[in-house]
């Protein structure tokens, strides 16, 4: 582009100079001059701007990434992390409406989810799989998101985390995320984070105290007495005087919930046994 408009720029410099200094093109020698000009000018000034192309080729990319930055800076975008994809709940969170927007997968994330993949430990191979299943599922038309794939790569942070939280800096986006870790380092940044388990704890039943409710008691709880059972969604239920009676389906009375950063626990206390 440089060099075209040097070359535009230097068929115009050369007519104002021919036009300036009155030389006639009606002899040969005249047009030979006419055209020398020209072609000098053209040349000199095209050469002038593929030298000056080449020589602020850095400053024309940091101009356009700006540009795209700026411009995606008021759009509704999430960057999404390796954890909360290989987790697979964002899938369904995304079929059903809940997330709106652009999903931003950058390329470095991508590349750590095909290294999990690639992975000689089997468990954790399935896991990568896992995780490139759910992004081909989330980018399919059902669901309610569009997915990008970004090339940004910030290169002052070494490990994936510390390049979300930069980049979420710069595109002015949110981090999608189950990574408690990474959810923390991100609030001391200054970066908004959508949790999937605040989601889903978000979305658990309130229970209240001496509210009555049935479990099965699974296993033996840390505790002397203590069994516990587990709720339909995951949630924890203590059980006090419940060692006895693990295998069986119990009602019980809750005492009190404890709310934690994992999940929510609830404390109950043995009403009678079913089976």
């Amino acid at each position: 582009m440089a060099s075209a408009l040097g070359m535009i720029a230097g068929y115009l410099l050369s007519r104002y100079v021919i036009y300036a200094l009155q030389i006639p093109e009606e002899t040969d020698r005249q047009k030979y001059v006419a055209l020398l000009l020209i072609t000098s000018f053209t040349l000199l000034l095209g050469y002038a701007g593929i030298a000056l192309g080449l020589s602020r080729a850095s400053s024309w990319t940091s101009l356009i990434q700006a540009v795209h930055k700026r411009q995606s800076n008021g759009a509704n975008q999430k960057l999404v992390d390796t954890i909360v994809i290989i987790d697979g709940r964002l899938a369904d969170i995304c079929k059903s409406g809940f997330i709106e927007g652009t999903l931003l997968i950058p390329r470095f994330v991508l590349k750590e989810l095909q290294n999990i993949a690639d992975s000689s430990d089997v468990l954790r191979r399935a896991r990568g799989r896992r995780g490139l299943d759910i992004l081909k599922l989330i980018q399919e038309d059902t669901s309610k998101v569009s997915v990008l794939v970004i090339e940004d790569d910030p290169h002052d942070a070494q490990d994936v985390d510390g390049k979300l939280v930069r980049l979420a800096r710069e595109l002015g986006a949110k981090i999608l995320t189950n990574d408690f870790n990474l959810n923390k380092v991100a609030q001391i940044e200054g970066v908004q984070v959508l949790n999937i388990n605040d989601l889903a704890n978000a979305l658990k039943p309130a229970v209240l105290p001496d509210e009555q409710m049935r479990v099965k008691i699974i296993k033996e709880g840390k505790e002397a007495f203590q069994g516990v059972g587990y709720l339909d969604d995951g949630t924890m239920v203590v059980v006090d005087g419940g060692k006895e009676h693990v295998g069986k389906d119990v009602s019980v009375l809750v005492t009190s919930v404890l709310q934690t950063t994992a999940g929510r626990m609830i404390f109950t206390k043995l009403q009678s046994v079913h089976s």
